[in-house]
């Protein structure tokens, strides 16, 4: 299954994400490129604990079901489903500034699961989650937006 962790999938994440643009228009949802580019940078701070204000804390109904929708997220290499939420954390009210910097944050932050040891991390809605399925989930929600806009 394609994960963060490999080299090679990072790599192509990253030139999927050279092809975005500031006029790149999202092909489903409600965030607008700008709002896409944030989401991910504050998400991917969360999960490798950098500059992150985020708690590691599980909900309550992640408790009774994150453990099965994990499995399920990570069981096989079908993407992410339209329509899920980001969860008030990860979303972004602003609808403009510096793409470009963002941009830039994200590539950063991409090449950042070269050297993953987060070992306090605690997904909000899974838990506690292996480095294997956090490298699986990481590759997804990638790959979500990305194709959320035609990349």
């Amino acid at each position: 299954m394609k994960t963060i962790f490999d080299p090679n999938i990072r790599l192509q994440l990253i030139k999927r994400i050279e092809q975005i643009n500031a006029d790149s228009k999202a092909q489903w949802g409600k965030m607008n490129v700008y709002q896409m580019i944030k989401h991910l940078n504050i998400w991917n701070q969360w999960v490798l604990g950098i500059d992150n204000n985020i708690p590691y804390k599980q909900d309550f109904l992640g408790k009774l079901i994150g453990k099965m929708v994990l499995k399920a997220n990570t069981k096989n290499d079908k993407p992410m489903g339209k329509g899920a939420p980001a969860g008030s954390n990860f979303t972004i009210k602003e609808k403009s500034g510096d793409f470009e910097k963002q941009k830039q944050k994200l590539f950063d932050l991409t090449e950042h699961y070269g050297c993953y040891n987060n070992l306090d991390f605690i997904h909000g809605f899974f838990g506690r989650m292996t480095k294997e399925q956090i490298g699986i989930f990481a590759y997804k929600h990638y790959d979500h937006h990305l194709r959320q806009f035609g990349v």
